[in-house]
């Protein structure tokens, strides 16, 4: 099993704030390609309905996810930052209406019955507190839990393509987080962070980085629901 320690977007000063959050979350990102979910979505093993039930909870995922891209956007410093924020959470829905749309149909999938899917405890847990830190933290707060469904995305995306898949909807999933397109745009929010850390108190910048590394655990939580298609207990 291949390490990585390093990522292939961004981070290219190993002195830079953002390499330094990199080298917080390894672990986990490693956990994470080791995950059966994505082993599973390259060799071919992974069941389709365990596939379905991630595509179901990404629907809940990433209407959430614009709505903490805006307000992550509402408290950038300059105009510039908040507008890229914007077009980001605009692109998240023109994202889940292309993606979707294609692999639905194949999954045996509709609109109405992805409706009807509830959010699994982790899909709440994890949107909630991306809310919570955008709206009640501060900017800082905010870059730092919402970055890595970015980073770490772009970066399973680009590992996952250089293994290619034996199933064609799988390659779908991987070809859309693993394009340049989407590298650019990672890019975009790894300069701004760049930009921001060195300017945090030591308190703040700790702050930040306890959020950046516990959302970097929830994408791992993320990946592992929809593996065991968690449900509510009760």
């Amino acid at each position: 099993m291949v390490v990585v320690t390093n990522p292939t977007i961004g981070a290219s000063d190993p002195h830079s704030w953002s390499a330094s959050l990199w080298r917080e979350i390894a672990p986990t990102f490693n956990a994470i390609l080791r995950h059966p979910f994505l082993t599973g979505l390259t060799d071919g093993s992974l069941d389709a309905g365990a596939f379905a039930e991630y595509v179901a909870q990404d629907v809940h995922y990433l209407r959430d996810y614009a709505r903490a891209l805006a307000i992550v956007g509402a408290k950038a410093p300059t105009l510039t930052d908040t507008a890229m924020f914007s077009r980001h959470a605009a692109e998240v829905f023109d994202v889940e209406l292309e993606l979707h749309s294609a692999l639905l149909p194949e999954l045996g999938l509709d609109a109405a019955a992805l409706a009807g899917v509830t959010a699994s405890p982790t899909t709440v847990a994890y949107t909630s507190y991306l809310i919570a830190t955008a709206y009640g933290g501060t900017f800082a707060d905010g870059l730092a839990a919402v970055l890595p469904c970015y980073w770490i995305y772009a970066e399973v995306g680009a590992a996952l393509a250089d293994r290619g898949s034996t199933d064609s909807r799988y390659q779908r999933w991987i070809d859309s987080y693993g394009g340049e397109e989407f590298a650019a745009t990672v890019r975009q929010v790894l300069d701004l962070t760049d930009r921001i850390g060195p300017a945090l108190t030591a308190e703040d910048e700790a702050v930040a980085r306890a959020h950046f590394a516990t959302t970097a655990r929830y994408e791992w939580m993320f990946f592992d629901a929809a593996h065991h298609r968690q449900v509510w207990p009760v």
